[in-house]
């Protein structure tokens, strides 16, 4: 999401604005609703969580081709015979680690062949004498039902907060459309035939800003668990409030904001990073998970911005494991104005009123797991260069902002609002902390709104 002005204007919050991005994928994507009873008839072993805590995280979307804004990605054509490399940054260490695969929005079931996963080196390269190959109920290789997720069993790797992993898929056969997270500042790497277990990146000539199938990364002190593996589709005793090790996981959910446009490529420059690296300077066990989507929206599916946020909460939120906390900013691609932009399509402006119904959903599921619930007021949007603000769109955006910040329905508020705003003109943001789109926060905005909250919020 990181090209060129002016024909890279990221649509606010959403990070598209080309009606060729759709790449003809529409609405006919079965909803995980559909798929819920065929993955538990085929993965019904327990979500295992205790102990566990989710260290890296990401919200899946349905594939959808890649355009000018974001680059392409390899999620509609899927893989073959590949090696697939990721690179991952952990915020909280541990003495264990498994990962958690996702086929959500899979059409066929999900063959991986062999997994592995090492210390990273940078780049595709993994740290030598460091590969260790991870199985899945003991095997090698695994199977993901259609709108199923997997985790791995654990393996003995410590771990330190902030400490990067190189986490690798092998594929021998067709995977059809691939889950995946459109957006990322940390590429993924792809190689022709089995590389799985090479130390070296040479073979890994293919790159693209997006993750496939890679929904987590989570670590325990050694105290909790043993099993690893289960199906999360159809059951929520993900979301065990600590773990036994007294570690958790906050999870930051909302749109680009959090999903972090604006960010520098490579540089863990967006906000749940800049938090989790206060909460590490304390060396706090919180971990902290990225579950943005660009462009998100609180009461419409999007077909490049996922689905409404009030239907993905539980399962990206409420049923990771070890979450105590989250941190909410949504609305603003609710409220503002949607001239020709496909990816907010369909729903036209919401009211504030409806805006405040749809968090309130929200802050009632979290409280009903015992969750910590902080809002996060919407940020200025007036001087955005791409349609986005009008009078009314200002006049819902501080109605919004008001009750988040008085209502007393959260527990506590992250201000982003006014630590944005241009003290001469606070319906704008300061340049100083804008990105070049005239919107998204660059890497110093984000930071100065991770020193924004208060840390013992989250605990």
């Amino acid at each position: 999401m990181r090209r060129k002005l002016p024909a890279r204007m990221v649509a606010p919050l959403a990070g598209v604005t080309a009606a060729a991005l759709i790449g003809g994928i529409g609405y006919a994507w079965p909803r995980p609703a559909e798929r819920a009873a065929e993955a538990a008839s085929h993965q019904t072993a327990p979500h295992q969580t205790a102990g566990w805590s989710q260290s890296w995280g990401a919200a899946m979307q349905r594939p959808i081709a890649g355009g000018e804004d974001e680059g392409p990605n390899w999620s509609v054509e899927g893989f073959g015979d590949h090696s697939l490399r990721q690179v991952v940054r952990l915020s909280a260490g541990g003495a264990k680690v498994r990962i958690r695969l996702s086929n959500l929005y899979g059409t066929r079931p999900l063959r991986v062949a062999a997994a592995a996963v090492a210390r990273s080196a940078g780049g595709a390269q993994a740290w030598p004498g460091t590969m260790a190959a991870l199985t899945f109920d003991g095997t090698r290789s695994a199977t993901v039902a259609p709108g199923a997720e997997i985790a791995s069993d654990p393996v003995p790797l410590a771990t330190a907060p902030l400490e990067k992993l190189a986490v690798t898929l092998r594929f021998t056969g067709a995977t059809g459309p691939a889950t995946f997270h459109r957006f990322t500042t940390q590429p993924a790497y792809r190689a022709s035939g089995d590389h799985l277990s090479d130390e070296g990146g040479g073979a890994y000539t293919a790159s693209t800003d997006a993750l496939y199938y890679l929904a987590g990364v989570e670590v325990t002190s050694g105290n909790g668990s043993a099993s690893g593996n289960g199906s999360a589709s159809g059951n929520s005793t993900g979301g065990a409030r600590t773990g036994e090790n007294g570690a958790g996981t906050v999870v930051a959910f909302g749109d680009s904001l959090i999903d972090g446009v604006g960010a520098a490529p490579g540089a863990d420059a967006r906000l749940p990073d800049a938090l989790a690296e206060r909460l590490a300077a304390t060396r706090s066990p919180l971990s902290v998970v990225n579950a943005g989507i660009g462009g998100n929206r609180l009461r419409y599916d999007s077909a490049c911005s996922g689905e409404k946020a009030t239907a993905r909460f539980a399962r990206d939120v409420l049923d990771r494991p070890g979450v105590r906390a989250v941190i909410v900013h949504l609305g603003a691609n609710d409220i503002r104005v949607t001239p020709g932009d496909p990816c907010l399509r369909p729903g036209g402006p919401a009211t504030a009123a409806q805006v405040i119904a749809a968090q309130r959903q929200l802050i009632r599921a979290a409280r009903a797991r015992g969750l910590k619930v902080v809002g996060t007021t919407i940020i200025p949007l007036k001087g955005a260069l791409f349609p986005v603000w009008t009078p009314q769109v200002e006049k819902n955006r501080d109605a919004v902002n008001h009750w988040i910040r008085t209502s007393g329905a959260y527990d506590a508020v992250l201000d982003a609002d006014r630590i944005m705003a241009d003290p001469a003109d606070p319906d704008r943001p300061r340049l100083s902390y804008v990105y070049q789109d005239g919107l998204h926060p660059n890497d110093a905005g984000y930071q100065a709104l991770a020193r924004g909250l208060d840390l013992r919020t989250l605990r």
